[in-house]
């Protein structure tokens, strides 16, 4: 039970961090397209590790 709860903060955390630079992508779109490129890079980066952690937690779910 332990490994989810560490797998659920572990997706709060990620999540956050992913729509900090989801907005930050898109707030630079405007004034600086490459930072803007930068941040949604790393955004798709954290939303893959999410989906990941998706699929852990879904087989823990299961077993339990």
């Amino acid at each position: 039970m332990d490994r989810i709860v560490d797998i659920k903060d572990q997706q709060d955390k990620l999540n956050t961090k992913y729509k900090l630079l989801v907005e930050q992508a898109y707030n630079l779109r405007q004034t600086d397209s490459a930072l803007s490129d930068i941040s949604e890079y790393r955004a798709i980066k954290l939303l893959n590790k999410l989906n990941r952690l998706k699929y852990l937690s879904r087989g823990q779910n299961q077993s339990a």
